[in-house]
């Protein structure tokens, strides 16, 4: 068994719930009172999201990075 590595990120809503969510996985992310809830509730996401999405066919997709988009706005 080999382990396989994933970016999260975390953000913090106004209420102060933790979201953390995995950038290279579609849908997989998930919230909790503290970031160590959140991570568990990840952990049991990201491994449910693995079982459509075999780990091999993952193995390509890597993370580019964060860039900020400035608009005008109204």
């Amino acid at each position: 068994m080999k382990n396989l590595y994933f970016t999260v990120y975390i953000e913090q809503d106004e209420d102060g719930i933790f979201i953390g969510s995995i950038p290279t996985i579609q849908s997989c992310y998930a919230q909790g009172k503290t970031q160590e809830e959140m991570f568990k509730n990840l952990d049991e996401v990201l491994r449910l999201c693995l079982r459509n999405n075999k780990p091999d066919n993952l193995e390509n997709t890597k993370f580019i990075g964060i860039q900020n988009l400035e608009i005008a706005y109204a």
